[in-house]
């Protein structure tokens, strides 16, 4: 009986372990199925002018990427200056300060807008976002916009990455020992100041997760933005200018003039940009969390 436990135990570790090597070989397929893909474009054109570059004429083979690049990190950047905050305060409030029956009523609203499909989001951004930044926000700095924007764009992920930001927050917090809290009550703390120095401080690691998991969700993010942030392949200068995101491109372009040489393996280098770019933010968010939790312990 013994021996068939060992066997069963060694059976179900290397199962585990086969599983685990199939879970990360799916990434790494990917990648290299992306790379293969770009190849072709990558051969034609050096890596630095197709990074660097703003000229995007698909009929003279010009693929600057550079304009995309850089929309995607507008829009992603606005959406997580305008959602952290916002997230962040109502994560604190329905921990910490409501009371049982609001938080039963708000957390599954909150639920509910993370299943609303994205392109109802699109929608939305199109017949109020648009018309608020043309008409309302935007004549109190610029001449003329037509409201299709990276901030439009921002905006619209922001209220879509509300959820997940919320939800993980609010789980980080409510794991954080009741005692903890006590303790800095009884010494004569306030619970703002309760909030600031014990529960924030402890749920750093789990607060920069939430944002990691956030940004990684905009980077990805595609029809609601590509409805609303313009689709110009331009550098944007402010917030009120389009930008045209690398999933919108994707989007936008696959599976149309594919007749164009090298335009498949343009498109393909563009997916190959937004791997790389998840990969090494997510990379660079894991080594900051070791260190917290290094710090920490």
């Amino acid at each position: 009986m013994k021996n068939i436990r060992l066997l069963k135990d060694r059976f179900l570790s290397k199962a585990f372990l086969t599983l685990t090597v199939l879970s990360i070989s799916t990434v790494v397929l990917m990648g290299l199925g992306l790379f293969y893909k770009s190849l072709p474009i990558l051969h034609s054109t050096s890596l630095w002018n197709l990074l660097s570059s703003s000229e995007w004429k698909p009929f003279k083979e010009a693929f600057g990427f550079y304009p995309f690049i850089v929309g995607t990190f507008w829009v992603t950047g606005i959406a997580i200056i305008i959602a952290l905050p916002l997230s962040m305060l109502t994560a604190i409030y329905l921990s910490e300060y409501a009371n049982i029956r609001v938080r039963k009523l708000v957390l599954p609203l909150i639920e509910l807008l993370s299943g609303i499909p994205p392109v109802l989001f699109g929608v939305w951004g199109v017949l109020v976002i648009v018309p608020l930044i043309q008409d309302k926000i935007a004549p109190h700095f610029i001449e003329f916009t037509t409201g299709y924007s990276v901030l439009a764009g921002g905006i619209v992920l922001a209220i879509m990455i509300f959820p997940l930001i919320i939800s993980i927050l609010i789980e980080v917090f409510d794991n954080v020992p009741q005692e903890l809290r006590d303790a800095s009550l009884a010494l004569g703390a306030t619970q703002w100041q309760t909030t600031k120095k014990v529960l924030l401080r402890k749920s750093i690691d789990g607060i920069v997760a939430a944002v990691v998991l956030a940004i990684s969700r905009a980077f990805g993010e595609t029809i609601a933005v590509l409805m609303v942030c313009g689709n110009l392949a331009q550098v944007p200068k402010s917030v009120f200018d389009s930008g045209y995101p690398l999933p919108a491109l994707i989007a936008n372009n696959y599976g149309e003039m594919m007749s164009i040489p090298m335009y498949d393996s343009a498109l393909m280098f563009a997916a190959l940009l937004l791997f790389v770019i998840i990969f090494l933010f997510n990379a660079i968010s894991r080594i900051i969390l070791f260190r917290i939790e290094k710090r920490t312990n």
